[in-house]
């Protein structure tokens, strides 16, 4: 059964969330703060819904609290927000996000994109355990299936899950280009909603934290991304 946290300072809001979440047969625990939320073993949740806007410790620094740890970087995060601009909605995707809902919405609509990254989560996590074959090395750069590290030159760099993913998918596809369409299909499935734009930004933010081996990262234009030797 998947744990779900809710993570909202309107506390009637949580017990809405509870309530239908629970009857879709979830095991749920609302914290009407980022702070009460810390206070928990955040690891053994498979999902959390957190609102961006609340007092004290925001949602977006809570999230990046977690994308720090290692042991709940891979947790996924739905935003549920009031905040619907583009922009805040690429600020979400770029924290490590895994979907993104504007206030107000429908519990349907809740419902539906919970499933959605929940599949989405339990997909990769096969994926990974079908293709564990060890390490994936490229002179100095080393990038771990098993483990999900990426070292380089002997040390280890940290980054969020949709990094790593769009690395260990371009790297273990060493000469193919990948459209920004392929990217989305493959890091961001179903049903987010995502801009090519945050393909890019990830493509920028990978290829400062390879160093020298950034530029193996092209670009094609007018087709994508690639890994070339």
């Amino acid at each position: 059964m998947a744990r779900i946290l809710v993570v909202d300072d309107e506390e009637t809001l949580c017990e809405v969330l509870r309530f239908n979440l629970e009857e879709e047969g979830y095991d749920v625990d609302t914290a009407c703060s980022a702070e009460e939320a810390l206070a928990l073993e955040l690891s053994d949740y498979s999902l959390i819904l957190l609102d961006i806007m609340m007092d004290g410790i925001s949602g977006m620094q809570l999230a990046a609290i977690l994308k720090k740890r290692e042991s709940t970087s891979r947790v996924p995060i739905i935003f549920c927000t009031a905040k619907d601009s583009e922009e805040d909605m690429i600020s979400g995707l770029e924290m490590g996000a895994d979907d993104y809902i504007s206030k107000p919405y429908s519990i349907r609509n809740v419902l539906a994109r919970v499933k959605a990254v929940l599949r989405r989560t339990e997909a990769a996590r096969g994926r990974a355990v079908d293709t564990e074959s060890g390490d994936v090395v490229f002179k100095g750069l080393c990038v771990s299936m098993s483990t999900k590290i990426c070292v380089v030159d002997g040390r280890t760099v940290k980054m969020p899950r949709k990094e790593f993913e769009i690395l260990s998918l371009l790297i273990q596809h060493k000469g193919r280009v990948f459209s920004r369409a392929e990217l989305i299909e493959r890091i961001w499935p179903e049903e987010v909603v995502v801009l090519d734009r945050v393909v890019d930004v990830n493509i920028t933010r990978l290829r400062a934290k390879l160093g020298e081996y950034g530029h193996n990262i092209v670009t094609r234009p007018g087709y994508g991304y690639g890994f070339v030797e």
